[in-house]
């Protein structure tokens, strides 16, 4: 089994962890290790479900914050073992996010009296589908080890605070002509000329750009998939335009829903997915004082993440965590070692830990 040494520095153990392969439903060799780090620690409660591993302290403060990553990354591009090259650290999941796994695993070792009780999560499968998520299983089958006065998630954000998150749902609009030998087109009707009308309209829209708790958000509706067709000498009968909506926090599903079918007046529309989006909850507290600590500035998350899920629980959050998220997911994918770093120092201060 794979060693995860927690006395070593951020980083190291960053490739460490980087270096246990784990795409996506092939996490046991890494949710093994961390729990063999974990156990040992008697001012920790651990626990593992699948595998997601839970620790946390029971020292009756007064406030209880999560912390959260996610173990797998996306699958393998010629981008293992981990390379460190002067003041970046290459590699599959340095960003996305082993940095952020590597911070919270030092914090779960190294601060034993926090001022605030503290849940540590590591978590399967964030980057595929929902059903296979940890934090949606878990918070189905033990939601109170999710619940807290505040939750950080430590997904890339360039080492500084991301409130929220926009919502994401996707439709299928739908046209449909008349099957025709392309030789005698006047004899049918092509669906996939009419879905220039849907294009059209995507072209016209105006992107919304709400400001909540002071942070502008940034709408976006787009074709992302576009089928159709039948044989080369056939006009088709059926054309699907797949659609993408990213909406601002301030709108519910059902809300953003509605907006895209009336958007799309007159086709024929069919929802294929759908995730709401997060409140900043930066008025809460808890929040304030994490903002503060880390330096103030906060900016919009326009991505989805799992922050959602915590508010589903009522439980604001945040994200926080070292490296650029558009590098995510590329072959490319690197760390600034001074991200790991800083992220690792701010959030040891404000659990009362020092530097």
């Amino acid at each position: 089994m794979p060693h995860l040494d927690l006395d070593l520095d951020a980083v190291t153990l960053t490739e460490q962890l980087v270096n246990i392969e784990s795409v996506s439903q092939d996490e046991r060799a890494i949710a093994d290790a961390v729990e063999a780090a974990l156990r040992p620690l008697d001012h920790l409660t651990v626990t593992r479900h699948g595998h997601t591993v839970v620790a946390r302290t029971d020292l009756g403060r007064g406030e209880r914050v999560v912390i959260a990553g996610h173990l797998d990354t996306v699958p393998v591009n010629d981008n293992l073992p981990a390379r460190r090259e002067g003041d970046l650290l290459h590699g599959l999941g340095t960003c996305d996010m082993k940095g952020g796994d590597a911070v919270i695993l030092r914090l779960a070792k190294h601060v034993t009296e926090p001022n605030r009780d503290v849940t540590f999560i590591l978590y399967e499968a964030e980057e595929i589908d929902a059903e296979f998520n940890g934090l949606t299983k878990l918070s189905a089958s033990n939601p109170e080890l999710m619940t807290g006065d505040f939750a950080i998630l430590m997904e890339p954000s360039n080492a500084v605070v991301e409130a929220g998150c926009q919502g994401t749902l996707r439709v299928d609009v739908r046209t449909t002509g008349e099957r025709a030998h392309s030789a005698r087109s006047w004899k049918g009707v092509n669906a996939i000329h009419k879905a220039s009308g849907i294009l059209a309209r995507l072209e016209q829209y105006d992107a919304r750009r709400p400001v909540i708790d002071g942070l502008e958000y940034h709408e976006g509706l787009n074709a992302v998939f576009i089928r159709g067709g039948v044989a080369g000498n056939v006009l088709p009968d059926e054309c699907v335009v797949e659609v993408n909506f990213r909406f601002a926090p301030d709108r519910s599903e059902a809300e953003a829903e509605q907006f895209v079918r009336d958007f799309f007046d007159g086709y024929d529309v069919t929802l294929t997915d759908s995730a709401p989006g997060a409140l900043p909850g930066l008025d809460v507290p808890a929040a304030k004082a994490f903002v503060e600590a880390v330096g103030g500035e906060v900016n919009p998350k326009f991505g989805w993440t799992d922050v959602a899920r915590f508010t589903g629980l009522g439980v604001p959050a945040v994200n926080f965590g070292p490296g650029d998220p558009m590098l995510a997911h590329k072959q490319e994918e690197h760390v600034p070692v001074e991200h790991i770093e800083r992220c690792e120092r701010l959030l040891r201060t404000w659990l009362g830990a020092g530097s």
